[in-house]
């Protein structure tokens, strides 16, 4: 949320200098960013108290920067849109199923609702009805581990491009990418050649070849990783839902994604890692910031 003079509380990444009482402030601290004149100011000049790095300046900055300053309202920490989990995949879906019932009414006023009843939607329409099931029983799982170092953001649409991101999981190790799918099958790793041949991995749903599974999560990581200026760690995650993994392991990478299933990935999510709460909260304010909801 912005003040009257677009201003912005904000962690500042670089060094910079306060234009109101000229004092140094240091890079990764809280300060008030100022987008029309580009100039940063400390964040406890709200103009009735001394500001602690210079406890003169703040008083005696003078009439009319107290009014100037006191004249740009409140200022907040910029809200995040959370998104819902599985929302685009579910919109399409009955945007699809609507699209159809309208048809076959149109063609067949008089017969139309039976034929509805005993025909079945196609699979290019159930695809995004599955595709919505495995993103919203993933949701119901992560939103059970949002905290202040668990923060989600489901749902987000890559700039430039009708494809979206499941879910995105910003937790004390790094940031999570992760694309869940509602398959049926075992998930297991294929490997081909070797010694004499190009090592070829491939992942395999049953007997269905899902490699290209594994690049689609990789471009997704190559998106997130754009988003960010720093050097967080970014996992990529296939997520399988209701797939048939075994008793005992099960769980695989292949070319740095991994795929497993919900109860698999929740502990990696609270695992302890080098981020603080304050740190997740900037890269989550980020990423939701370059990547709206789908």
């Amino acid at each position: 949320m912005d003040g009257g003079r677009g201003e912005k509380v904000m962690r500042l990444r670089y060094a910079g200098t306060c234009w109101v009482c000229g004092a140094g402030i240091a890079a990764n601290t809280q300060a008030v960013y100022e987008r029309q004149t580009k100039t940063v100011r400390c964040i406890h000049h709200d103009m009735t108290t001394p500001c602690p790095s210079n406890p003169a300046a703040g008083l005696d900055a003078g009439p009319s920067t107290l009014a100037a300053v006191a004249d740009a309202g409140p200022v907040a920490l910029e809200t995040v849109e959370p998104g819902t989990a599985g929302a685009s995949a579910r919109r399409e879906f009955e945007r699809r199923k609507t699209k159809r019932e309208q048809r076959i009414r149109t063609q067949h006023p008089r017969i139309g609702g039976f034929l509805l009843t005993i025909s079945e939607e196609g699979q290019s329409t159930t695809a995004w009805d599955t595709g919505a099931l495995g993103g919203e029983r993933l949701g119901k799982g992560l939103d059970r581990l949002a905290c202040n170092t668990i923060k989600l953001l489901p749902d987000r649409r890559i700039p430039r491009s009708e494809a979206n991101i499941d879910h995105i999981a910003v937790a004390a190790n790094g940031a999570y990418v992760i694309d869940a799918k509602k398959y049926r099958g075992r998930p297991h790793l294929k490997i081909e050649g070797g010694i004499l041949r190009p090592r070829v991995e491939r992942l395999l749903v049953g007997s269905r070849d899902c490699t290209k599974l594994v690049d689609g999560v990789l471009k997704q990581v190559d998106v997130v990783r754009s988003a960010l200026a720093d050097d967080a760690p970014i996992r990529g995650v296939l997520c399988f839902i209701e797939a048939d993994w075994p008793l005992i392991g099960g769980s695989f990478t292949t070319r740095d994604v991994q795929a497993l299933w919900p109860k698999e990935l929740y502990p990696q999510l609270q695992a302890q890692g080098p981020l603080s709460a304050e740190a997740i909260a900037d890269i989550h304010r980020c990423l939701a910031n370059a990547l709206p909801t789908a």
